[in-house]
């Protein structure tokens, strides 16, 4: 976001990709990292979603944590630095997820595979406390095995943090009351700032 205490609300959201074509290597070069702020786009404050481009980590061979948090972790704690300044964090939800985690053992040649056991999101600003860790996996990484979120719970976290709540967002289809947590979903107020 080219001036982040602008008085202009907005939603940033974006798709980069470093590297011109799916299987060229990840080019961290300043130009490519530059024309990253050309693919954001401002809408509103509030949530901010950046998508990290992640086509070569389908192949298990080629596991591209490392080159992603090479692109993505010194630009997130800008991010965050600067919302924090302009004291925008404590209004505005980052939330950093994946769709899945990955398995801690390799599968013979195939590399981690996909692993919906037990796996990390972080959040910050938006009403989240500072500092807190909530659950943990087993000794291995693989299961979550203390305080275990189900997505549900994520998502209906995620809408309270917004201020909906996830119990009223229900409509009738097909016969049944449908809402985006379906019939679960637990608010996880440990994580809060004022819980």
């Amino acid at each position: 976001m080219r001036n982040a205490c602008s008085d202009t609300p907005g939603i940033a959201t974006g798709w980069p990709f470093f590297g011109e074509e799916e299987d060229s290597p990840v080019d961290l070069r300043q130009d490519e990292i530059e024309r990253l702020d050309n693919r954001i786009d401002v809408l509103s404050k509030t949530f901010l979603g950046l998508t990290v481009s992640c086509a070569r980590c389908h192949d298990h061979k080629f596991d591209a944590i490392s080159l992603n948090a090479l692109a993505t972790d010194q630009p997130i704690a800008a991010l965050l630095a600067d919302l924090k300044r302009c004291g925008l964090l404590e209004e505005t939800l980052v939330l950093w997820a994946g769709e899945f985690g990955r398995t801690p053992f390799v599968q013979k040649e195939d590399g981690r595979d996909h692993n919906e056991f037990g796996f990390t999101v972080w959040m910050a600003g938006g009403g989240v406390r500072s500092g807190t860790t909530y659950g943990g996996t087993d000794e291995w990484g693989y299961k979550a095995v203390e305080n275990p979120v189900e997505m549900h719970d994520l998502h209906a976290t995620i809408l309270h943090l917004l201020g909906l709540d996830h119990t009223r967002l229900t409509y009738g289809f097909g016969g049944r009351d449908m809402r985006l947590t379906d019939v679960y979903g637990r608010v996880v107020r440990e994580i809060m700032a004022s819980a």
